[in-house]
């Protein structure tokens, strides 16, 4: 049975905040100015990608937010939670058109840059997302 643009958008989003979440686990801790910065993004850029929303009639970007929230609380591994979104990313990279390429490096570069910019990890974990995302 198809999903609808609903679920996969919703699913999207889901999947997005475990990119995310990783970039902000690198250094093995998710400092607070990388939630401010990632909350901003959603509220500045993410809710203009599309006008999904969710199952409270909310806008579904906020999946995003929702989703790295329970990361943090459930203390995931950040190297899992790459992986995780690498697998997703590879099961439906028709979702992820050029503006959501685009705005998630984006997002991950600025969430890398928030706490004292890039270290070695970020660096890493974003020069990984950059060759899946051309692949």
């Amino acid at each position: 049975m198809s999903k609808t643009k609903k679920e996969q958008g919703n699913e999207l989003y889901q999947n997005l905040a475990y990119l995310f979440y990783a970039v902000a686990m690198a250094d093995h801790n998710v400092h607070r100015k990388e939630l401010e910065k990632l909350n901003e993004l959603v509220k500045e850029h993410w809710l203009e990608v599309d006008d999904i929303e969710d199952a409270y009639g909310t806008d579904a970007a906020f999946q995003i937010a929702t989703v790295f929230d329970w990361l943090v609380d459930q203390e995931k591994n950040g190297n899992e939670a790459y992986e995780a979104f690498e697998e997703y990313y590879l099961e439906h990279k028709l979702l992820f058109t050029p503006t959501v390429k685009n705005l998630a490096m984006a997002t991950s570069r600025a969430i890398a840059a928030s706490f004292s910019g890039n270290n070695k990890a970020e660096l890493v974990l974003l020069g990984r997302l950059e060759l899946l995302f051309k692949s």
